[in-house]
């Protein structure tokens, strides 16, 4: 019985030490940026453009989590069910909110991303939501906004771009067009 009892109170306690050390990480759309960042240890580490939902269908907004994270997604839509694949509304990745079917995903439709465009998901180029993917887990929180405060819009001013992005703003090359 002791034996027992020593090794849950040595698994108890290596559990609390891995949750200490694991790195603080959140995600953080700006809804009116139409931009999302990952943000650990306090840290930004990567933004990214977006599209978000449009004005009959807005994104929400508040505090989430990561609750599924899904490769080569299928997509169901009043009964149309459409599976992976470049004709695929989400693109690659899925990343699920947990909450009335909304989530960050890839596109079809690369030319929305910066407009208000989507159906509420938070929808990116299926390059970044790829790279974002791998960089965050099932349980990491995501602050969707509206309105940021002076802090929360100084992280998305001060935030790395992608590469893509960096050569598109350095050539001047503008997309738009809605889905």
């Amino acid at each position: 019985m002791q034996t027992i009892k020593f090794f849950a109170i040595l698994m108890a306690a290596s559990t609390e030490m891995l949750a200490e050390s694991a790195p603080s990480r959140r995600l953080i759309v700006n809804i009116a940026a139409r931009k999302i960042v990952l943000v650990e240890d306090g840290k930004v580490l990567k933004t990214y453009p977006v599209a978000v939902g449009k004005h009959s269908t807005p994104s929400p907004s508040g505090s989430f989590r990561i609750a599924s994270h899904v490769v080569n997604p299928r997509y169901s839509h009043d009964g149309q069910v459409v599976g992976p694949g470049p004709s695929n509304p989400v693109g690659t990745r899925w990343m699920g909110l947990g909450y009335k079917g909304y989530g960050i995903h890839g596109t079809n439709h690369p030319e929305s991303i910066g407009h208000a465009a989507s159906h509420g998901c938070i929808r990116m180029r299926n390059h970044d939501v790829e790279e974002l993917f791998e960089l965050v887990r099932v349980g990491d929180e995501v602050e969707l906004i509206t309105e940021p405060t002076a802090e929360e819009a100084r992280l998305f001013d001060d935030a790395p771009q992608p590469i893509q992005e960096a050569k598109m703003i350095a050539s001047g090359t503008t997309v738009g067009g809605l889905q």
